[in-house]
């Protein structure tokens, strides 16, 4: 069965649509399939409850224990967690598989918060609990079905987090130092003292989660916006007209995770208040939504001044003060949850009610509606955004809607046949735009800023990620950052399972990949050029108009990251085996000469034959000298020594004299070619 992520409910294999909600499902996972992944890790346990249970009867036992696994249970799996076991009071679960959302972390670290808070509400339990995160790196068997008592994850991460939670306070959550890295903007957090784990050579540096600091979904945005000024001036044309001539208009703002919607919306919002309109936001989250209409019904209580912690007499108070109309009053309590037995038996009706009461609002005030990440929201939000564009007339109401571009796999018509929409799709940010915000993020680091903006392929907040882990980190080549890795896997999991699976073999390549590699790793699937044309079409990846390789079509990642990020869900066991039919691809189809060699050397190395590594790797360094690239050579003999087993003395003879004479040869170049300007 495959569990929709939006409502929970469960579904056939092969269907391809929830059948309760309607939203496109993930693939299931192939039975057997392991990958690494970085997850986060929950243990949850009770305190005292071991002696307790020793004077009570085994019925009584689990008469007790049933309702707080239900609790817990219910806690985790609405923020997107799947309980991998139950071990008596202890209950275990893991966030970022199956399927990553990209704040898996966060998702965590709240969920861990609300478990702590709700076994309070369990009075007639009297329960107590010490519970702790920890984020790391796993490898998780997709197809384990944890109900059936099958492990999911196994990896350090997991015995670090039970260490951690046997430290925890009691109704404390304690969190682990990637956790804490990766949510520290979103969770308020204290220092913990380190805590010494069985096991581990150095303490394990811990922290105290304290409660969020905003609302789930929103984010901490950043100072400076750079390089988006075109797409501003969009925006404020668009608001001109629809402010002086009274029309209506939808936008939607589209772009991948961390592109800049939400800043550009941010921007847009000074833009609107300082030509005398007013902005109110509501956004759509995959996860602890009340209602279908939740980012809606939150536009819809902050322009009544309703709070979250009023009454629901007061609520309806101030809807009734608002609406004025009583049938608009009625309906409209029924879509914020005020009035839990009302019920409306024509959608038509309810839609009509929220059109009267968004015309009431937009005479008042020029408006702007903004809906954030409504590749999330349920199709009846989505049915009542196009509705309300269609029909409501000579108003000054814009909706501006923020979107990935998952939404047009929903929707592939979204807008179509709209009188007033603009579709605003955000590329990547420019070359000297993004070494603009580089610099500004790297302060004394600046001179980084040309790598790491290409590093970053432009995307504003994988140039800020990586900065601050640059200036965390003095260690070169440290590894991506947890956030990106799971914005990047969270996006590749939303792949029909097929693509996503050409695309990780793809990677084994390298960033440049062509056909002729991936048919020897797909055993000849047909629907090759389908596969890689939707890739393209996604925005993945791209074909290049020629290709080094003589009859073969060549592709290249649209983005470094993606391919570093698909490679790494690859297990070792897996990377082997695709690296050796990428080696033999380059031994059938090529010479085997410059670059290819090096190719061929590091792919038979990944592919565990050291052997004909080491010949590749040698005539690689042999030509590098040849063509006096001394410091590459250097390079190639050095990966060739590691090779070489510490019996062969000649072979390891010859390569530290090869490599010692082109690191030589390497450090006085630039001297001898100074003597010849100068001569």
């Amino acid at each position: 069965m495959v569990q929709c992520s939006n409502c929970r409910q469960e579904n056939p294999e092969g269907a391809k649509f929830c059948l309760a909600c309607g939203q496109q499902l993930a693939a299931a996972a192939p039975v057997g399939r392991d990958e690494r992944r970085i997850v986060s890790v929950v243990f949850v346990d009770l305190v005292g409850f071991t002696s307790r249970s020793e004077q009570l009867d085994p019925e009584d036992v689990r008469a007790f224990l049933t309702p707080y696994h239900d609790f817990v249970r219910r806690e985790f799996e609405s923020f997107g967690g799947v309980v991998e076991k139950f071990i008596g009071d202890a209950i275990v679960a893991v966030f970022g598989a199956p399927t990553a959302y990209g704040d898996d972390a966060e998702r965590a670290a709240r969920a861990a918060l609300a478990v702590r808070d709700g076994v309070r509400e369990l009075g007639e339990l009297d329960v107590q609990v010490r519970i702790a995160v920890n984020t790391g790196e796993a490898l998780v068997s997709l197809g384990a079905r944890p109900e059936l008592g099958e492990a999911m994850v196994a990896g350090d991460v997991v015995n670090t987090a039970s260490r951690l939670q046997s430290a925890a306070p009691v109704d404390g959550v304690i969190v682990g130092r990637e956790t804490y890295r990766t949510t520290r903007d979103a969770i308020e957090y204290e220092p913990a003292a380190p805590v010494e784990a069985k096991g581990k050579a150095e303490p394990v540096e811990a922290w105290l989660a304290v409660r969020p600091l905003h609302a789930a979904g929103e984010r901490r945005q950043s100072g400076d916006l750079v390089g988006r000024g075109r797409e501003l001036e969009v925006l404020r044309g668009i608001w001109e007209r629809v402010a002086a001539e009274s029309v209506p208009y939808l936008v939607t703002v589209l772009g991948p995770a961390g592109i800049g919607k939400t800043r550009l919306a941010q921007e847009f919002d000074g833009i609107v208040q300082e030509l005398g309109g007013r902005t109110v936001h509501g956004r759509s989250l995959p996860y602890r939504e009340s209602s279908a209409y939740f980012a809606f019904a939150t536009q819809v209580k902050q322009l009544c001044g309703i709070f979250e912690s009023d009454p629901p007499e007061v609520g309806l108070r101030k809807l009734g003060e608002r609406a004025l109309d009583e049938s608009v009053t009625r309906h409209l309590a029924i879509l914020l949850g005020l009035d839990p037995e009302g019920s409306v038996d024509d959608r038509e009706e309810l839609f009509f009610s929220v059109r009267v009461f968004i015309e009431s609002v937009a005479r008042e005030q020029p408006t702007v509606l903004v809906l954030e990440d409504i590749h999330w929201a349920d199709r009846s939000l989505l049915d009542l955004v196009e509705l309300l564009a269609a029909r409501l007339r000579d108003l000054p109401v814009l909706i501006l809607t923020l979107a990935r571009p998952e939404l047009l796999d929903l929707r592939p018509a979204w807008g179509g046949g709209l009188p007033a929409y603009t579709a605003l799709p955000l590329s990547p940010l420019s070359t000297a735009d993004a070494e603009e915000l580089a610099q500004l993020r790297l302060g004394r680091l600046h001179e980084a800023a040309t790598r790491l903006a290409d590093t970053a392929g432009g995307n504003p907040l994988f140039i800020e990620q990586l900065a601050a882990t640059m200036a965390e980190s003095s260690a070169a080549g440290a590894a991506l950052p947890t956030t990106i890795r799971g914005i990047l896997a969270a996006r590749l999991d939303a792949l029909p399972a097929e693509e996503r699976a050409l695309l990780l073999d793809a990677a084994v390549v390298g960033k440049t990949f062509w056909r002729g590699a991936l048919e020897r790793m797909v055993d000849g699937r047909n629907e090759l050029s389908e596969l890689l044309g939707a890739l393209e079409r996604r925005d993945l990846i791209v074909r290049d108009t020629a290709s080094a390789i003589e009859g073969e079509q060549q592709f290249a990642f649209k983005h470094v990251l993606i391919r570093d990020v698909a490679y790494e869900l690859l297990p070792r066991v897996d990377r082997r085996a695709r690296h050796a039919r990428v080696a033999e691809f380059f031994e059938n189809r090529t010479s085997e000469l410059g670059e290819i060699a090096t190719a061929l050397a590091r792919h038979w190395r990944d592919a565990g034959d050291p052997q004909r590594a080491l010949g590749y790797f040698i005539r690689a360094g042999e030509q590098a000298e040849r063509g006096w690239a001394k410091d590459q050579a250097a390079i190639l003999y050095k990966e060739a020594l590691e090779l070489v087993p510490e019996d062969k003395g000649a072979e390891l003879a010859d390569l530290r004299r090869r490599l010692a004479l082109a690191r030589a040869a390497a450090v006085h170049i630039p001297d001898a070619r100074q003597l010849m300007r100068e001569s």
